[in-house]
């Protein structure tokens, strides 16, 4: 029976095995999906696991996603752009680094029919997934992405790198550095930190004054509703959490992992309503 992994610290908060579960089930795959709480010196022992064959490949999180590429053999293209990767899987000997979160992020945007061409959009945190929603916002057309993070000198680096990497003057003009606590105005509001995990936590920020039809979202999707989101609703403004982003970041690494590419329907939904 092949085993699979997600890997995290924290951890116990991921829903990932009972989506992966779920859909080995459903297509009469052979194989298990756990979670697992790692640190930072586990990493190459991971990589040597799936080498072996003890696993056959693992989903990374945080705060990993970004130190796990030094030890790996090739990158896609996505995740090479990003420098961040989220799936790891052995090919001809090789362990390969992908990148499902922009995917996931776009077809969760896309389903909600919100159109982000040409919008503000703000983005809170610079760590994480934050490179692969800028990649994914740059390449549906929004018109500026404002970044603040607590760390100033973290939002700084990625437009510097994403400036340099991506080599088009455009870049330089699309990301703009917000201090944290500022509140410009936007059409959209991204919550990528990790303030929300627990239900007590509070970003403490001042969206009063933003107006309503709004679009608040937040790529936590455990707990359903955050405060940030409640906050977001009770100003009148439209919310999403993180739930389909997780799911369809989930389904591009069933593909790669089994080529099967898994059914997401209304059962697959509630099994992450916790």
């Amino acid at each position: 029976m092949k085993k699979y992994l997600v890997v995290g610290n924290p951890i116990a908060h991921s829903l990932s095995p009972e989506l992966h579960n779920y859909w080995l089930r459903k297509n009469n795959i052979q194989g298990t999906y756990k979670k697992e709480e790692i640190n930072s010196e586990d990493l190459k022992k991971l990589t040597t696991r799936i080498k072996d064959k003890e696993i056959f490949g693992a989903n990374i999180t945080v705060p990993f996603k970004r130190e796990i590429i030094s030890y790996l053999d090739e990158l896609t293209s996505e995740a090479k752009t990003t420098q961040s990767v989220n799936t790891i899987t052995l090919e001809n000997n090789k362990i390969i680094g992908h990148n499902t979160d922009v995917k996931g992020f776009e077809n969760a945007i896309k389903d909600t029919g919100y159109n982000l061409e040409e919008k503000k959009i703000f983005v809170l945190g610079a760590g994480g997934v934050v490179p692969s929603i800028i990649f994914a916002l740059l390449k549906m057309k929004a018109s500026v992405i404002m970044l603040s993070n607590r760390t100033r000198k973290k939002a700084d680096y990625l437009k510097d790198y994403f400036t340099s990497v991506l080599a088009e003057d455009e870049i330089q003009k699309k990301i703009i550095i917000n201090e944290w606590g500022d509140i410009p105005k936007f059409d959209v509001v991204i919550n990528a930190t990790s303030v929300g995990l627990k239900k007590d936590d509070k970003l403490n920020l001042d969206f009063s004054k933003v107006g309503k039809d709004k679009f608040f979202y937040d790529v936590i999707y455990n707990p359903a509703e955050t405060n940030f989101l409640k906050n977001g609703k009770n100003l009148s403004n439209f919310t999403e959490n993180g739930k389909k982003m997780f799911i369809y970041q989930a389904a591009e690494s069933f593909k790669i992992w089994h080529n099967i590419k898994p059914e997401i329907n209304d059962e697959v939904s509630k099994l992450l309503d916790q």
